[in-house]
């Protein structure tokens, strides 16, 4: 039997969570005796919920149980930026594929559109928000990189938006960028809630265990899995964790998780927000390069801000690296809106961005009814929706042209071992930041 050495963590002070209005709502129990399902699967994110549901919806009869190691919304699903994007999100710009681009619009928006679907059947409270997104850029170097998101638009005939000087810093709030494009079919949404909302529709044959990290696994029939005073044995295992994937010894030498950090402050006051934002719609904004900042203003009346990036191979971050990022963070948030410097931050936490060398995720069926969908290169809520359906419809036996294409175009390439891994990626991770320079 594998024993799992490396477990979730809460790391900071999860602010989706903490706002999520369906916060403590999840009827998740700790798993604690013996149980026996049909299907397994390991990691309630936004992957292993859609499998869950998918493979429900196929399967009535199926016994399924879903077993995540903290509650709903407070593991890497909850954390993010709360965007789903809905265009190709080509994090090392190469020459846009038209074609491949257009099929991964083509999943974004089915991904949006089941999420859009429980949200609207079951009144989840999330904060969902159609309001697209902005594309942004400082520097002028960097306003030039836009140069090629705009292309890879033209290449599928998607609406946009180029904005630049007093008519962006209208639509924002802040003089802080020189240009942007605006796409508008990107979704702002809180992802804790989101993902609490996903997890309270799920059919009655699912059984939702939190708060129950897994031990220790073994592959076989049936498959084993030990939690602290539980076990659950199940013919077929699906291990959708995410950053923590090769802790569970499918697969090795593919994944690399990074770190990165964002807080959130506390609500503008209505005199801030009159003074401010008046007449300003809640907005998301990213950046043109890679390593620069995320930021967001909430229907909430609060700013959003993400950067900077460690690599650590415990899985798990510190209260130093949590201070230096709370640092850069309010050195960020001042530089874009120096007349809210006495605005505290409320939380500031890390989460995992599970990245792949060539930006394809882990899909793959093992031996003895065993599957897996890891690595979502930083785009998971879209991308682990769509790819957790279809791993669903693969486990119930069932065929079609787009499971084809994700099967595919999911094939991680080689990441090299340790120490040579997190080497290169802490060297690459300071290169980028050098490089991103005011857009940070």
């Amino acid at each position: 039997m594998r024993k799992v050495k490396n477990l979730p963590a809460i790391d900071g002070e999860l602010g989706w969570y903490e706002t999520s209005p369906l916060k403590q709502r999840t009827p998740g129990v700790r798993v604690k005796g013996k149980h026996e399902f049909d299907v397994l699967i390991v990691g309630a994110g936004f992957t292993g919920l859609a499998v869950a549901g998918r493979l429900a919806e196929l399967s009535p009869d199926c016994k399924i149980a879903i077993v995540d190691a903290l509650r709903v919304g407070q593991g890497t699903s909850g954390r993010n930026a709360g965007f789903i994007i809905d265009l190709p999100h080509n994090l090392d710009a190469n020459e846009p594929d038209s074609i491949f681009d257009r099929q991964i619009y083509t999943f974004n928006r089915f991904a949006i559109e089941r999420l859009n679907g429980i949200r609207q059947q079951h009144q989840v409270s999330c904060a969902w928000q159609d309001a697209g997104k902005y594309m942004a850029a400082r520097e002028s170097k960097h306003a030039k990189e836009l140069a090629g998101f705009v292309k890879t638009l033209d290449g599928l005939n998607a609406p946009y938006e180029v904005l630049e000087g007093a008519q962006l810093e209208q639509r924002l709030g802040t003089s802080y960028y020189r240009k942007a494009v605006y796409t508008p079919g990107n979704i702002l949404m809180n992802p804790a809630a989101l993902a609490q909302g996903v997890a309270l529709a799920l059919p009655a044959n699912v059984t939702l265990f939190e708060e129950s990290p897994t031990t220790a696994i073994s592959y076989g029939a049936p498959h084993r899995a030990k939690f602290l005073g539980g076990e659950i044995t199940a013919k077929t295992a699906v291990i959708c964790t995410n950053s923590f994937g090769e802790e569970f010894g499918l697969v090795q030498q593919r994944l690399a998780p990074v770190f990165t950090y964002a807080s959130l402050t506390r609500p503008l006051s209505e005199e801030q927000a009159r003074t401010y934002f008046n007449g300003i719609a809640s907005w998301g904004l990213t950046s043109a390069h890679p390593a620069g900042t995320t930021v967001r203003y909430t229907p909430d009346r609060r700013i959003f801000i993400r950067n900077s990036f460690s690599f650590e191979t415990s899985l798990r971050t510190d209260q130093k690296k949590l201070a230096k990022a709370w640092a850069q963070h309010r050195a960020s948030f001042e530089a874009r809106f120096p007349q809210l410097v006495e605005l505290d931050f409320e939380y500031t936490w890390g989460g995992m961005l599970c990245m792949t060398m060539n930006h394809q995720s882990l899909f793959e069926r093992f031996d003895n009814d065993v599957y897996s969908a890891c690595g979502m290169n930083g785009v998971g809520v879209a991308k682990g929706t769509y790819l957790g359906y279809y791993l669903a419809e693969w486990i119930a036996g069932r065929s079609s042209p787009e499971l084809d294409f994700i099967r595919q175009h999911n094939q991680p390439s080689w990441v090299p071992p340790e120490p040579l891994r997190s080497v290169g990626a802490r060297i690459r991770l300071g290169f980028e930041v050098i490089r991103a320079s005011g857009e940070v």
